[in-house]
């Protein structure tokens, strides 16, 4: 049987229909037989459309896999990727036509390359202190960017999860954002007193007029397009490099350490792991007992102080005070016109 009809019907019909897989997904899948058939194909000397299903064998994915990380330079991690994508077309080969059970078997017995785990970057809570501080709330962003960096710590989501924020996904009164996460899930989260609060205040005062098609979404940048996930990593980074200094930025990254600090937080806290599973959208409890490693000894009055920091609300921040201070001052409509 020719290989040509089985991928259309993999990505055409068993991805979006079967297993019901997102966008993101099936275009990450995508990425790696754009990789896989030239390699196929010129391994065996013959074209793409000439590739058949007893072509994939155990030991061409394995030198597909070995060519990756010597010729493309592709870390393990990489590697076991492309070969996940593999062992779920072999999968769909196994479900569809029986008669190459024996064939999909093996590819999916092919293991994964053990790889060394990289440390847990996160934020400690005096350093996400000195982040929120860094933010000037005067400028016509800074209040957006101070919005966006408290959720990002509170709600611990993903850039991409941000980005996809609607304005009806948040509910001032019960305190709740509901989040799209991986593979079209929705999880609903409850947020701090300050979150709430600074959320209200960039919905109603501070966040631009986007254009009509992006009038839904919750975070808007300048070209009142929705925010991006490149434009959410450039904000992280900007005030990480105001607020730490070099040699700590090269131990995280500047988006995801919102994350792993909460999760971190949430420890600190005695919150059950399951109850941090359910926060960040971890598929399964595996994802999350990597903090379990994690050493936590840290001074209590530091976690107390920032505990009741997220719980207060806006009128106790010098931030806002400082900025609430300055709105009375008569230049206001015309900085508000120039958003």
């Amino acid at each position: 049987m020719k290989l040509s009809p089985l991928i259309h019907q993999f990505f055409g019909q068993y991805l979006p229909h079967i297993k019901g897989v997102s966008h993101n997904t099936i275009k990450a899948y995508r990425d790696t037989f754009k990789f896989f058939l030239p390699f196929a194909a010129n391994h065996y000397c013959i074209k793409i459309k000439s590739l058949r299903v007893e072509h994939i064998s155990p030991e061409l994915i394995i030198a597909f896999l070995n060519d990756l990380q010597r010729e493309r330079k592709n870390i393990a991690k990489t590697r076991n990727h492309r070969l996940a994508v593999l062992k779920s077309f072999a999968k769909m080969i196994r479900f569809m036509y029986p008669e190459y059970r024996e064939l999909a078997e093996t590819i999916l017995n092919i293991p994964q390359k053990r790889s060394q785990k990289s440390l847990i970057g996160f934020l400690y809570q005096e350093e996400i202190l000195k982040v929120f501080q860094a933010v000037d709330i005067k400028k016509n962003e800074g209040f957006r960017d101070y919005t966006l960096l408290h959720l990002l710590y509170d709600s611990g989501a993903r850039a991409s999860e941000i980005t996809t924020l609607n304005l009806d996904y948040f509910n001032p009164q019960q305190k709740t954002l509901a989040i799209l996460g991986k593979g079209d899930r929705f999880r609903l989260i409850q947020l701090e007193n300050k979150t709430t609060h600074l959320l209200q205040l960039y919905i109603k005062k501070y966040r631009i007029s986007p254009k009509q098609m992006y009038q839904h979404r919750l975070f808007i940048n300048q070209r009142r397009e929705e925010l991006t996930r490149h434009g959410i990593y450039r904000i992280c980074k900007k005030y990480l490099s105001m607020a730490l200094p070099p040699k700590r930025l090269k131990a995280i990254s500047p988006v995801h350490s919102f994350r792993h600090s909460r999760a971190v937080d949430m420890l600190y806290r005695g919150d059950p792991i399951t109850h941090i599973k359910n926060h960040l959208g971890h598929d399964n409890i595996q994802s999350t007992t990597i903090y379990l490693h994690l050493d936590l000894n840290r001074k209590r009055h530091i976690q107390k102080q920032f505990i009741r920091y997220m719980q207060s609300v806006l009128t106790t921040d010098p931030k806002i005070e400082e900025l609430l201070h300055w709105e009375n001052k008569e230049d206001l409509l015309a900085w508000l016109d120039s958003l």
